[in-house]
């Protein structure tokens, strides 16, 4: 995928990349658009050391898989042209532990509505075991 790829009507990927970014939380989980797709987003995110929450071991803060979860649920809603305000309720399901490597977060669209929108995503390892996944329903339309 390059920089200047889009969805019909939408802004191009690095736009995308750039609104992934503003918020410092988000800058901070230094997340990547891997994919941007008509069904669908797929973001990364590298390994560090700073969201370990078992150092025994050395998996990944349940909070900050939920806060994938969620991110990649809102930012697909938008990427596909839904006004998107704020997240109502998030579900999650842990499957594993989160360990070393990078974590890649795939997400698609569910439902779209007047006032609430629904979106899935799945967080899994670069090798594809899946570690948590979750439903979002968030605030959309005026």
């Amino acid at each position: 995928m390059t920089d200047d790829a889009e969805l019909p009507g939408a802004a191009p990927v690095k736009a995308w990349q750039a609104a992934l970014r503003a918020a410092p939380f988000h800058n901070w989980l230094d997340l990547d658009i891997v994919a941007l797709s008509d069904d669908g987003l797929e973001v990364a995110m590298p390994w560090r050391d700073e969201i370990v929450s078992n150092p025994r071991i050395g998996s990944v803060h349940g909070g900050v898989l939920a806060s994938l979860i969620d991110l990649a649920g809102f930012y697909v809603l938008l990427a596909h042209g839904h006004r998107v305000t704020a997240t109502a309720t998030l579900s999650v399901d842990y499957h594993r532990p989160a360990t070393a490597g990078p974590i890649l977060t795939s997400s698609r669209i569910v439902k779209v509505g007047r006032r609430l929108s629904v979106a899935e995503s799945m967080v899994r390892s670069a090798g594809g075991d899946l570690y948590a996944s979750g439903r979002g329903v968030y605030l959309t339309g005026e």
